[in-house]
């Protein structure tokens, strides 16, 4: 904001001020409803998480894990791809989105606590099951497979520890600074405080789609050593902004319906979030097939057999299922404007997007446990359901939490006043 004088400023702090729509009833949470719903939601995940320990007991302790790894990466991706786009938010000046990106920041917040969830699964398989989710944590298994033993150097409990802290350090600071500059801003008025999340921004993006990429890596990827896909990164992310933007949808659909940011968060500014939300659909749905058809056309076999085990057998349906879900259904729903426009049907699109995000979590991590093309039964379903809720309640009980806690935008942003007459002509 180097180009705006101290007197411009002021003076459009003066007129936000006097803007009726600015009113603190209107730009603030429900606190009575949402520290209600925060503790719910948490009671919800504390059950949900004992379910699944009571599952790992009487099922499968590997099924249990695999459940619960489900659950945690599709928050943690949700959590970074909103970290990300608070970023590109910055960097390209957008205006438009100054009444919602509160809202982004304290999603991305929470990219600390999804790690958080994860490590427990990370020293359990370590130490206690010794391999049974992550195959080359087991002992001895690098010395006996030859792919393994040229992997080595990425494969080693130090480098994977020091990686782990590195991103915890990294996401942690990003995600607590970028808000932080945003509530301090509320606070002290200071226009150049832009600027520094801005130049953060600059820095941070790229850092943080390397880590994000290498985390998938290390987390995800790995759970089959053997296996490697140069799309991996930029697939996970894709899925990420998917959830993230479904998320962000609803959480201004549910405001609206209990009466905030009313003028301030408009039909044009849903258009705008439903836009994106349709456009993340359409980029996963092209690093999918793109990541398929390269792995189809090169024909590797530490490529394929990956593939095969989520494209034939018991599941293929589920594959079926996810392209058809996670992209011709949502494709043809939000794509007319009309959609886009009504709160009450985009949140219905986005409802559906969050699901899906799950099921593609689904796909990527529990194969693992069946090969051979043995499904998961019905009969056990119970301890699937029992993680998502689990992790899910006790991710978004803290962000409702982290909703309620201010104001719901960013109150002395600059671009405040381009966003509140925010008009699509498209």
């Amino acid at each position: 904001m180097t180009q705006m004088t101290a007197e411009r400023y002021q003076k459009i702090l003066a007129r936000i001020a006097h803007d009726p729509r600015m009113s603190e009833e209107n730009v603030s949470a429900p606190a009575a409803t949402t520290a209600t719903l925060s503790r719910a939601l948490l009671g919800l995940g504390a059950a949900g998480l004992v379910v699944t320990l009571v599952g790992g007991f009487a099922i499968d302790a590997k099924h249990a894990m695999a459940s619960y790894l489900v659950a945690v990466g599709a928050v943690l991706a949700i959590s970074l791809g909103a970290l990300i786009l608070v970023m590109c938010f910055h960097l390209v000046n957008a205006g438009w989105v100054a009444t919602t990106r509160r809202q982004f920041e304290n999603l991305a917040s929470l990219a600390p606590v999804a790690l958080a969830m994860l490590v427990p699964l990370l020293l359990l398989d370590m130490f206690v099951t010794k391999g049974t989710l992550w195959s080359w944590l087991e002992p001895g298994a690098i010395d006996t497979d030859p792919i393994l033993q040229a992997k080595a150097p990425f494969f080693n409990l130090v480098f994977f520890t020091l990686r782990l802290a590195f991103y915890a350090v990294l996401w942690t600071f990003l995600s607590i600074r970028l808000r932080a500059f945003s509530t301090e801003q509320d606070r002290t008025g200071d226009r150049f405080l832009s600027n520094r999340a801005k130049f953060m921004s600059a820095w941070g993006l790229p850092l943080t789609a390397l880590t994000m990429a290498f985390a998938g890596f290390d987390y995800f990827m790995s759970l089959e050593p053997e296996f490697f896909s140069t799309m991996w990164g930029v697939y996970l992310f894709a899925g990420g902004a998917v959830g993230c933007m479904a998320v962000i949808v609803l959480t201004f659909a549910g405001l609206r319906f209990v009466g905030r940011m009313n003028g301030i968060v408009t039909e044009e500014h849903f258009h705008d979030l439903g836009k994106l939300l349709f456009a993340f659909t359409c980029f996963w749905a092209y690093i999918a097939f793109s990541q398929y058809f390269l792995i189809w056309y090169s024909n590797i076999p530490e490529e394929t057999f990956w593939m095969l085990e989520r494209t034939t057998g018991q599941w293929k349906g589920t594959g079926i299922f996810l392209a058809v879900g996670h992209f011709i259904i949502p494709f043809m729903f939000l794509m007319p404007r009309a959609v886009k426009r009504r709160t009450g049907l985009v949140a219905l699109g986005a409802a559906w997007m969050l699901f899906m995000h799950i099921m593609d979590y689904v796909w990527i991590v529990r194969p693992v446990l069946h090969q051979g093309g043995h499904a998961p039964t019905p009969a056990t379903w119970w301890v699937d359901i029992a993680a998502v809720l689990g992790v899910f309640g006790i991710f978004f009980g803290l962000y409702v939490a982290r909703v309620g806690s201010g104001p719901l935008l960013a109150l002395k942003d600059p671009k405040l006043p381009e966003a509140l007459k925010h008009v699509n002509y498209v």
